[in-house]
């Protein structure tokens, strides 16, 4: 007979460092919900395993310097490990952990047979030429080598990471197994394996659960004003997906500043400044310079914070007059301020949700490898869309069924998959 969990309960946090405890808050609270017993709730609340390693680099002037990295499963309930690799130089074990967790729980409310993790190097990558680059992640790969394959975990492209370092990653893995293992990670460049769609997914799946959550409050897609905050790829390809469909981005930002206007924002402009690595700041539109702050402030009908964790926190939640917010990050909102938002009436569509159509597109490029079959674009679109919908139509459900935030619906969701799979599976031994 289960029991509801009678352990430590972690308060919400309001730290990137403390990104861990909240995801450790957000999981005692659908584990009361759900009135999961102490033993599965105690499992799901703790990561599965952390690998943590330092590894020396040859730089190009011949001196070497020693990194430190980690990889992090959380569950493996549902099937082999998945989750992306960051560079970042403040890369820390409890953030690496909460990535990890989310990805369990963001791969799962999308329905898709993986479990989560999460890696990282703690570097800055813009100070390593090209060659230091490879070098790092070749010997970063080989440090955890013993963790990876296609049946066991399934690296990821994401902050400070891309095609590039994925196909490094997947030919370092080839190299020593012999034969080329293209399944291995996904985010590749097509020319070695990886899938048509796969830069565009992020972005188009956010700006499809967005649209599907505008029609279920009313809101009309023409006319309708966007702010993004944090114009990259995934901001951008959201951005230009929503204005296609009638609506009007009136402001961007990134970490070098950003723009206003009322009467839309010149997207074309702004994205070929970035794509010849120009910066935001400096692109020249027709607007008013804009600080991330101001932004978040606007009045407008949808803001997608889609750059890094805790933008939306408890000093600034009160000045947010959206009427949905939109994660296109992982945890850009905390749990302070999401429930100041939801007290001002403001739809919060999580990142477990909201930003799963890259984990999504990255299980059919999986898939495309093991089968050495590959889909046409429109197929890769079609397909994400199809499952976008149906994982916003079950979170909107189930809220409305239960009387529940939609994150707590996704929440619920996502953990009551993870548990039946491990209480299935059982202990072993």
């Amino acid at each position: 007979m289960s029991k509801a969990y009678t352990g430590a309960v972690i308060a919400p946090s309001e730290t990137i460092e403390d990104l861990y405890a909240t995801g450790q808050h957000r999981v005692d609270q659908a584990a009361r919900f759900l009135r999961l017993s102490d033993d599965l709730h105690a499992v799901l609340r703790e990561v599965k395993r952390v690998f943590q390693v330092h590894f020396p680099v040859v730089r190009d002037d011949g001196s070497v310097e020693v990194y430190t990295g980690f990889r992090v499963h959380h569950s493996l309930a549902r099937g082999p490990a998945k989750g992306g690799i960051r560079y970042e130089p403040g890369a820390t074990v409890q953030g690496t952990k909460a990535q990890a967790m989310l990805m369990s729980w963001k791969t799962a409310v999308m329905s898709l047979p993986f479990g989560g993790a999460a890696g990282a190097v703690r570097v800055d990558p813009t100070r390593l030429s090209s060659r230091e680059l490879e070098r790092l992640t070749r010997r970063f790969t080989t440090e955890i080598r013993l963790l990876l394959g296609p049946e066991r975990d399934i690296p990821a492209p994401d902050i400070g990471t891309g095609p590039q370092v994925m196909a490094w990653m997947m030919d370092t893995i080839s190299m020593h197994e012999g034969y080329s293992v293209t399944a291995a990670v996904t985010g590749k460049p097509i020319e070695a394996g990886g899938s048509v769609g796969r830069i565009e997914a992020p972005g188009r799946g956010l700006a499809t659960v967005l649209m599907h959550t505008m029609r279920n409050t009313g809101l009309s897609l023409e006319g309708a004003t966007v702010a993004v905050e944090g114009f990259g790829t995934v901001g951008a390809t959201c951005a230009r997906l929503l204005a296609a469909a009638g609506c009007r981005v009136v402001a961007v930002s990134d970490h070098t500043g950003g723009w206003h206007n009322d009467g839309g924002l010149d997207l074309v402009a702004m994205d070929q400044v970035k794509a010849e690595g120009g910066q935001l700041s400096q692109a020249g539109v027709s607007g008013d310079a804009i600080s991330r702050e101001e932004l978040l402030a606007l009045p407008v009908t949808v803001l997608i914070p889609a750059s890094v964790e805790s933008v939306v926190n408890a000093g600034n939640a009160s000045h947010v007059r959206a009427r949905i917010v939109a994660e296109g990050a992982n945890g850009p909102v905390t749990p302070v301020a999401e429930a100041v938002l939801a007290e001002d009436g403001i739809v919060v569509v999580p990142d477990i949700l909201a930003n799963g159509g890259g984990v999504t597109v990255s299980y059919f490029e999986w898939v495309q490898d093991l089968q050495s079959f590959f889909w046409e674009e429109s197929e890769i679109s079609s397909q994400l869309e199809r499952a976008m919908l149906r994982a916003a139509d079950q979170v909107w459900a189930y809220s409305a069924h239960h009387h529940i935030s939609l994150r707590e619906a996704a929440y619920a969701i996502a953990i009551g998959r993870v548990a039946r799979a491990s209480s299935a599976r059982g202990v072993y031994p």
